[in-house]
């Protein structure tokens, strides 16, 4: 699957951008363990062109991180223009237009998802970014807005004359939020649409080895886009793509494996953000490497309040000295929660 001039090879797995999730540690890790491209947080057109420093913050990328995409927010076309133009000066490999996010203070403002609602101002949109820059534009929406106007289909073909490069479809309308199951029909019916030229990527509810390697052969999609699954689990692209290889299952990593994660991820964010930024972020992820261990509330509470490195390193050791023979298999899957998309 090519995006523009971008080779991400047969069947690539795509890292979901995330807010609050996806900053450059977690991308190394993911990209670590087989992620085919990786994307940014979404960032706020407004954001950028202010000056904003969160916003400027998360166009660091890394050249380990490649290919890697940033992707972008906002209602009004001229800041999205400008955002874009900033954007491409921090050299990705694609700009990545968010038209899926369901959440309220972003969907209310007419950004996100609520662009749905207005189809003809997000197709000028993407028209203008696309005429901007020069890199690959892709863009992530979602199956409509609410169940009465699943308007995917024909919003695929106009965006696809507006110029960009890839879609991803996540299997949900914005009235649905995360609730209820990815309905994966429609994006089987844009990828099947002969009108339609460009690689569509499937996203919604890809929590398993055997949920992608369906996406492909039931749906036919040209890729995967991993979310919310990958939370306490960037191994699951390596697992996947084992899994599409061979078909066989690879074993959970251990205990003592995930603490060598954790650590590495770890000493990453402290390294890209600092001790004390890097430790907070790092709070999200913690715990969830190793959820499903039993009596572990304690231990968990020590992950997320915890403020120095040595003290962080020392209880993840605790960890493996505890549980290091604890299998694995038996432990509760990561749910599907939380995130915004």
């Amino acid at each position: 699957m090519h995006i523009g001039p971008v080779d991400l090879g047969e069947k690539p797995l795509l890292l979901a951008p995330m807010e609050d999730v996806t900053d450059p540690s977690f991308r190394y890790m993911c990209k670590k363990f087989g992620a085919d491209m990786v994307c940014t947080e979404f960032i706020s057109s407004d954001g950028l062109i202010r000056d904003a420093a969160g916003s400027l913050a998360k166009l660091r990328i890394d050249e380990q991180e490649r290919p890697v995409a940033i992707q972008l927010y906002g209602h009004l076309i001229e800041p999205m223009v400008e955002a874009a133009i900033m954007a491409e000066r921090a050299r990705p490999d694609v700009i990545d237009i968010n038209f899926g996010c369901p959440m309220k203070k972003i969907a209310a403002r007419g950004a996100g998802s609520g662009m749905m609602r207005d189809v003809p101002l997000m197709v000028e949109m993407t028209r203008r970014i696309v005429d901007a820059v020069r890199l690959p534009v892709t863009v992530k929406t979602r199956l409509g807005w609410d169940e009465e106007s699943k308007n995917i289909v024909q919003i695929a073909e106009r965006l696809q004359d507006a110029g960009i490069s890839a879609l991803t479809i996540h299997g949900r309308t914005r009235a649905q939020m995360y609730r209820g199951a990815a309905d994966w029909t429609l994006i089987g019916e844009v990828k099947n649409n002969p009108r339609i030229r460009i690689p569509i990527i499937g996203n919604g509810d890809v929590s398993s080895p055997q949920a992608a390697a369906e996406a492909f052969d039931r749906w036919g999609v040209d890729g995967v886009m991993i979310g919310r699954a990958t939370y306490g689990r960037p191994w699951i692209f390596g697992e996947v793509r084992h899994f599409l290889d061979t078909g066989e299952f690879l074993p959970q990593p251990t205990v003592a494996r995930r603490v060598a994660i954790a650590r590495e991820h770890l000493l990453k964010s402290v390294e890209v953000k600092g001790p004390v930024v890097g430790i907070l972020e790092m709070r999200r992820h913690m715990s969830n490497y190793f959820k499903g261990l039993p009596d572990f509330r304690a231990t968990r509470l020590q992950l997320v309040t915890l403020t120095e490195v040595d003290r962080l390193l020392e209880t993840l050791g605790t960890i493996e000295e505890r549980w290091g023979d604890f299998d694995m298999s038996r432990a509760v899957p990561t749910p599907l929660g939380g995130g915004k998309i």
